[in-house]
């Protein structure tokens, strides 16, 4: 009441012209959704999203800022559903998408690969959303344009560029563990040049999930640390058809996993992009890309840094368009890159493959209700001569409000160099081995969506059905006949996997008479997972059914304040699979993960000039599981954060 009345003198003019009316115009539903922004991932060229060939899922800069998530891990888990962060081995953090694990999700920044691994899966404290533009996620194999690894999707993540002279944002959150974070950005625009550069720290204690030693945990302790996060990119436009762009960047992280030799890892990134449109109809872009991802052990009492891993990366890239009046599109072009690997994990000194490809897309319109898309790739890896070709070919009808897309796409993975030559003792348990005998992974996914758009109502139900063959995977625990007492496993291909799917999802967007938006979603996915012969049992596979919920309202008070609240949840069904016993002789053992829900309030009070305050309850019912095991959530209950930031460009 007393905000009422402070901002009762100015209300009228934040709400002239509002009335119970809500009529939706011509368009505006569109807009409502952000079914009129651009994406760029699933054609690699620029295209509306109602208009994309393949179903696309955007999350925008303000469903970013509303999260206030602080990495990629943390965002997902809030907005998608089928999405799931396990733990593994030495507390590594893992990814599972609709069925597919994290070595078939590839995940892009700013199109370009990451170099790196920790199970197989990307450094994700890497992906920091502090200066993020937008996300655009394919599910589904997107191989013919991406090549390995994106057999079960495909995660772009597309950073800010400068849009005004100048802008300065300072930003910070604090939470329990004393868990802190702590950006800024700084973008410069004059004439034809632009650079923005942002920097985040973070860092959070170590606190113990288990304090009974009775209790039956996997892991007993969440282990904490510091990160420092540097990018800058830089862009100069020579004229309005040649643009010049760099970039640079700088990750540290140091683990706390054993306080006298903490782990820590580092990655130096850079590149240069070159993009000419030489034509209204065409289009080339070049680009080369560094990336290096080391690991080492800070040895505290000798204060000496002990480097036991290294992955760099070489990519060039050429891509060319041409589009043929209002016809079609047609997208060529070319990677090569340079892979260098020497880990720990090796007994026999560093590793080194060569990659190329080769690629071809064309989006034929029909008429102005149908597209018909096809596609193609070669790809060739150097380490064991291994040539891969998949396919795509996909159709779009639009009428009106309701466009429906099916299609075939192929996906594959070559292995990886560690999973052919790694050779590694995992604590004294069993051993790793790798397998040169190892072939590709093929996929072949057969999938079919429907969007329908009505006034304020927002409505998509996507299947799909994946065959997985050689799917690479390792094997149940051996021992060697001449060392009974020599246990180990090795990297192998499967029969086959099989992964069915089923996500919907219902959004509405409401315009109040006291000129408030109210906002709604329902996201729902279910994953069956279902594997073909013996040699193998799944660990950790997708739950079958998860929900996502959100509910949010907001409203600007007055000239010089407004507020967001929303209300998030997600709940997972329980899972059922077979485990395997570290001891010898290594038995196997039913495991039942039960179900579980977390819910999240978030107050965002948006103050005059760029100053936001957000205050968040996450696990408002105060859930803890009675124990903690590799899929389960780490919390301790109820966890109160409180974020800031300003626009400081607003002020000066």
């Amino acid at each position: 009441m007393l905000l009422m009345a402070v901002c009762a003198p100015i209300m009228p003019a934040c709400a002239a012209g509002v009335t119970e009316n809500t009529t939706v115009a011509d368009g505006e539903t569109d807009r409502l959704f952000n079914l009129d922004d651009v994406v760029v991932t699933g054609t690699r060229t620029p295209k509306l999203l109602k208009d994309v060939p393949i179903l696309t899922r955007l999350i925008t800069e303000e469903e970013i800022r509303k999260t206030d998530a602080t990495n990629i891990q943390d965002l997902l888990q809030q907005v998608m559903p089928g999405v799931e962060f396990t733990y593994a081995m030495n507390q590594q953090v893992n990814m599972n998408l609709s069925g597919f694990a994290g070595q078939n999700v590839l995940i892009l920044l700013n199109g370009e690969r990451l170099a790196g691994e920790t199970m197989e899966n990307t450094d994700f404290a890497r992906l920091n959303m502090q200066n993020v533009q937008r996300i655009e996620i394919i599910k589904g194999a997107a191989s013919a344009l991406y090549g390995s690894n994106a057999a079960g999707g495909v995660i772009n993540i597309i950073t800010k560029e400068v849009d005004k002279p100048w802008t300065l944002n300072l930003n910070a959150r604090l939470a329990d563990h004393k868990e802190q974070r702590y950006g800024g950005s700084l973008g410069l625009r004059k004439g034809g040049f632009s650079n923005m550069i942002d920097v985040t720290h973070t860092k959070i204690d170590t606190y113990n999930l288990c304090y009974n030693t009775k209790d039956d945990c996997d892991f007993r302790t969440v282990f904490g640390g510091r990160t420092w996060n540097v990018n800058d990119r830089l862009a100069y436009s020579l004229n309005e058809n040649m643009k010049l762009s760099a970039h640079a960047g700088y990750y540290f992280k140091e683990r706390l996993y054993n306080v006298d030799a903490p782990d820590r890892y580092r990655d130096f990134s850079g590149g240069v992009k070159g993009e000419w449109r030489i034509s209204d109809r065409d289009n080339v872009e070049v680009s080369y890309n560094f990336d290096q991802y080391d690991k080492s052990d800070y040895l505290v009492m000798r204060d000496l840094d002990v480097r036991d891993y290294r992955n760099v990366q070489h990519t060039t890239r050429m891509l060319y368009s041409h589009r043929f009046a209002e016809d079609g599109v047609l997208t060529l072009g070319g990677d090569y890159m340079r892979d260098y690997l020497d880990s720990y994990q090796f007994a026999d000194g560093a590793k080194r493959q060569h990659s190329g490809d080769v690629f071809a897309q064309y989006d034929h319109n029909f008429s102005e209700h149908w597209e018909l898309v096809t596609a193609g790739r070669l790809d060739y890896f150097s380490d064991n001569n291994d040539l891969d070709f998949t396919s795509k070919i996909g159709m779009r009808y639009r009428s009106g409000d309701l466009t429906v897309r099916t299609g075939y796409a192929g996906g594959f993975r070559s292995p990886t160099l560690k999973e052919r030559y790694m050779r590694y003792d995992m604590s004294g348990i069993f051993w790793i081995h790798g397998n040169e005998e190892l072939k590709s992974e093929y996929s072949h996914t057969f999938s079919a969506s429907a969007e329908y758009t009505w006034r304020r109502y927002y409505f998509t139900v996507a299947a799909s059905h994946s065959i997985v063959r050689n799917k690479i995977s390792t094997s149940t625990p051996m021992t060697l006949a001449e060392d009974p007492a020599y246990h180990y496993v090795r990297y192998i291909n499967l029969e086959n996997l099989r992964v069915s799917g089923v996500e919907a999802t219902a959004q509405g967007k409401w315009l109040m008479a006291d000129a408030s938006l109210l906002g709604a979603r329902l996201s729902y996915c279910y994953t069956h997972e279902e594997v073909k012969g013996n040699d193998v049992n799944q660990y950790c596979p997708a739950r079958p059914h998860a929900l996502n919920v959100s509910v949010d309202w907001d409203k600007q008070w007055c000239g010089w304040y407004g507020s967001n609240i929303s209300l998030t949840g997600r709940v997972l069904s329980a899972v059922d699979y077979t485990g395997m016993m570290l001891d010898a002789p290594f038995t196997e053992y039913e495991i039942h993960n039960p179900a579980y829900t977390i819910w999240k309030v978030q107050l965002t009070n948006r103050f005059r000039d760029g100053l936001r305050l957000n205050i968040a309850v996450d696990n408002i019912f105060n859930y803890a599981p009675r124990t903690y095991y590799f899929n389960s959530p780490v919390t301790l209950g109820v966890n109160l954060m409180v974020g800031v930031s300003v626009d400081l460009e607003k002020w000066l």
